[in-house]
């Protein structure tokens, strides 16, 4: 059997009855069982990883692993690990109460992806690629709404260009404000402005944060 990892947790009871927990160091590694022959991309694993993790963060914060990651055995996954474990432990305990959640919103100017048929080397394609994704902009005035709206409720942020199509902002949130979050994010809706709210995440975008 193999283990797909999905994510590094403080304590074995912030993971188990919804996965199994796999000693790593100090931290335990959340893990679904798999058949060896399983595609990790198969569909159906995927739509039960995120219901797990859902679970996963509801029950305890944790650090996301990025979804691929299957190993054979728990000596072989806390091997793979082991370079990360001392940073991801001080991340975990500075933020034990803290989630990540995300506001994406649509693009209101962009540039056309480029197509990789018109560049003649991978590195033409690449920093064009990059400077279509970094000229995306929305709305200054709800920019600024979002800003005065919900910066005031995290601890930290980052806003950041995914795709050539919208933005996203990231923010790290005390578990007491996840509320107050949505109800700010409610308040901000008005026709025209296409936005969608999520979270609460475990910690991803600010996972090798560390003060």
């Amino acid at each position: 059997m193999r283990h797909v990892i999905i994510g590094a947790h403080l304590r074995r009871e912030d993971v188990e009855p919804h996965a199994a927990a796999l000693p790593a160091g100090d931290l335990f590694l959340s893990a679904l069982e798999i058949a060896d022959e399983q595609p990790v991309g198969d569909r159906a694993l995927l739509l039960r990883v995120a219901a797990v993790r859902a679970k996963l963060v509801e029950q305890a914060t944790f650090i996301a692993i990025r979804y691929g990651f299957a190993a054979w055995s728990p000596a072989e996954a806390a091997a793979k690990c082991a370079p990360f474990l001392m940073k991801w432990k001080a991340v975990l305990e500075e933020n034990v109460e803290r989630v990540e959640m995300t506001l994406k919103v649509a693009a209101t100017t962009s540039v056309p992806r480029p197509s990789r048929h018109d560049f003649t080397s991978g590195a033409e394609y690449l920093r064009a690629l990059h400077a279509a994704t970094n000229a995306v902009a929305v709305d200054p005035r709800f920019r600024a709404e979002v800003d005065a709206t919900l910066l005031p409720l995290a601890i930290k942020h980052r806003w950041s260009a995914r795709d050539e199509k919208s933005l996203e902002l990231a923010l790290l949130v005390e578990r007491a404000n996840v509320d107050a979050v949505n109800r700010a994010g409610e308040a901000l809706r008005r026709p025209g402005v296409a936005f969608m709210l999520s979270g609460p995440w475990p910690l991803e975008v600010f996972a090798d944060d560390h003060e």
